[in-house]
């Protein structure tokens, strides 16, 4: 009997509330959190959603500072950090804000994986990032809610921006890991890796 999406999902939640986010590590980037202050993360707000019907050990490790997530379909289940996805996952949702006018869609920005490139959505054509398989990227997303705009670098270089489709008092938050989308033929297997998760957030 197929499994249903509850089943098959695995996401972390970072629970904190915020404007955007910011790259992970020190360094040359560091301009991309200019004007932003720091939000201290506990490993409680680290909230894993996990199938019910499966032991999370058998989906979710974190050891030496990454986090490894995976599943198998019907459906993957996995904001700011670096990622990494090994070979062969494809049609899979990686990151995505949380929050949206709920007469249009759930979320402001989602990102997935299809046979190697990183994608705005399901859209093939808007690619940020090409041969992303077996290699660390550095993401960074801002969303300025007042602004409503989303602004999305890989290792530095802006790739995406794009409009919010949040209400400026609506509730956004970061959801980031690995779940099927049913686009393009999607892998049976599924996995992304995260390190260095840090959430920033400016008045």
């Amino acid at each position: 009997m197929p499994c249903s999406i509850l089943r098959s999902v695995l996401l972390v939640v970072v629970t904190a509330v915020v404007i955007g986010t910011a790259r992970g590590r020190s360094g040359s980037g560091d301009h991309l959190t200019a004007g932003f202050t720091r939000v201290r993360l506990t490993e409680s707000q680290f909230v894993v959603q996990k199938p019910y019907d499966v032991l999370l050990d058998a989906r979710y490790e974190f050891s030496g500072g990454i986090r490894r997530m995976r599943c198998t379909r019907r459906g993957c289940g996995s904001f700011e950090g670096e990622v990494y996805v090994p070979a062969g996952t494809s049609g899979a949702f990686i990151i995505q804000i949380f929050g949206a006018k709920p007469e249009r869609q759930a979320t402001t920005l989602m990102l997935h994986v299809y046979d190697g490139n990183l994608t705005f959505y399901h859209r093939q054509q808007s690619v940020l990032a090409h041969d992303a398989y077996d290699r660390w990227l550095r993401l960074n997303v801002v969303h300025d809610v007042g602004a409503r705009n989303v602004t999305v670098y890989v290792d530095g270089a802006e790739r995406l921006r794009s409009s919010s489709h949040g209400a400026p008092h609506a509730e956004h938050y970061f959801k980031f890991g690995v779940y099927k989308q049913s686009h393009h033929n999607p892998s049976h297997r599924m996995e992304s890796r995260w390190r260095n998760v840090r959430v920033f957030t400016k008045p």
